[in-house]
């Protein structure tokens, strides 16, 4: 899977300045690398834009309100999981109502998760985001 494309840089960034309240509040115990573990927030990927990325885990953290049980989004979140996973990337969904009862403990867990599994095995690693990114 190519870094991104222009389309999900663009898009990435006016996410940096919409998100979700869920995203915000975990983004706030992530973003100062709990035990040196690195997580981008809204991050470019492909044609896809993750809500949370660690690449040195190689994990995608989705955080899920109630509109991806809606309408066709959960077959839309199948597919884009299973291309994402046949990347070589691991794909963790947690439900945004997790999040908004303690944040502090998913992030825990999420750092937790990255520090005791390897990568996928044979996953190759990506490049550096684009300078000056703020992610």
């Amino acid at each position: 899977m190519r870094n991104h494309s222009e389309s999900a840089l663009r898009s990435a960034r006016r996410l940096r300045r919409e998100m979700s309240l869920p995203e915000v509040l975990l983004w706030r115990s992530l973003r100062d690398r709990p035990m040196d573990v690195k997580f981008r927030r809204q991050h470019p990927l492909g044609d896809y834009v993750v809500d949370f990325f660690c690449s040195a885990a190689r994990l995608i953290v989705e955080i899920d309100g109630i509109a991806h049980d809606m309408g066709q989004r959960p077959l839309s979140d199948h597919r884009r999981d299973r291309a994402l996973m046949d990347a070589g990337f691991r794909v963790v969904r947690i439900p945004a109502a997790d999040v908004l009862r303690n944040a502090d403990e998913v992030a825990d867990s999420l750092v937790r998760l990255c520090l005791a599994s390897p990568p996928p095995s044979g996953a190759a690693h990506l490049p550096p985001p684009p300078m000056g990114e703020d992610l």
